[in-house]
């Protein structure tokens, strides 16, 4: 039988995969089951994305789509930036994709060679490791706590910079810990950052608008950390 690439035998099982089996195991099973699991809300998709996808279909939208996404959806999101969270970013600087999992490890293997560190701040989303791992990177995991709210300092971020260090990554708010990051938190990160300039940040913001603390704040607000064109 032929084996697997060591790259695929080496990742773990995605937990809340295993988590949402087991659950649906013991709802099969006639169990009460609260699934904590997967990161998808207990209601069907809004009948208005409904009817807009059949929409599309009927109207042929069913062709291979540019690789960057359409230019009037790539203007939408930059207006969406724009509007929502006061940030520039042009069309021809926004990517679509599937997914925010398929955008993360699109980044992730573009930017991470063999041996390069990733910054992780946990808890973490578990997806994240396993992408690191699958570029051959290595992960580095800074710890936080209930007293710090699970948010990690620009001290700690600091100490946990090597000469290998190629990304950090993190999401806020949250997965799993819900916790949401201050603006002035996310500045003393981006001010460690900011003396760093080869290095990159992820920032994970797909649950911005899951916020019971107040305004959403991204950390690519700060300029000073923004990659300029060299053209």
């Amino acid at each position: 039988m032929s084996k697997l690439a060591d790259r695929i035998t080496h990742l773990s099982e995605s937990q809340t995969i295993a988590m949402a089996k087991l659950s649906r195991e013991l709802q099969e099973q006639g169990r009460d089951i609260i699934s904590l699991s997967l990161g998808e809300p207990d209601f069907v998709t809004p009948e208005n994305i409904r009817e807009s996808a059949k929409k599309a279909i009927d109207e042929g939208f069913t062709f291979y789509t540019p690789i960057a996404g359409f230019a009037d959806l790539r203007k939408a999101i930059s207006d969406k930036f724009k509007n929502e969270n006061n940030l520039d970013y042009a069309p021809d600087q926004v990517v679509v994709s599937t997914g925010a999992k398929q955008s993360i490890a699109n980044i992730i293997l573009s930017l991470v060679n063999p041996g390069e560190e990733v910054i992780v701040p946990a808890p973490y989303w578990v997806s994240y490791t396993q992408m690191i791992k699958l570029a051959e990177g290595v992960p580095v995991y800074v710890d936080s706590n209930v007293e710090s709210d699970y948010k990690i300092t620009p001290e700690q971020l600091r100490k946990a910079i090597t000469p290998k260090t190629k990304m950090f990554i993190f999401s806020s708010p949250c997965n799993p810990s819900g916790t949401v990051y201050t603006k002035s938190e996310l500045e003393g990160l981006a001010r460690v950052m900011a003396e760093h300039k080869e290095l990159y940040i992820i920032s994970d913001e797909i649950y911005e608008h899951i916020n019971f603390s107040g305004k959403h704040e991204s950390i690519a607000q700060f300029d000073f950390i923004k990659i300029r064109s060299s053209s």
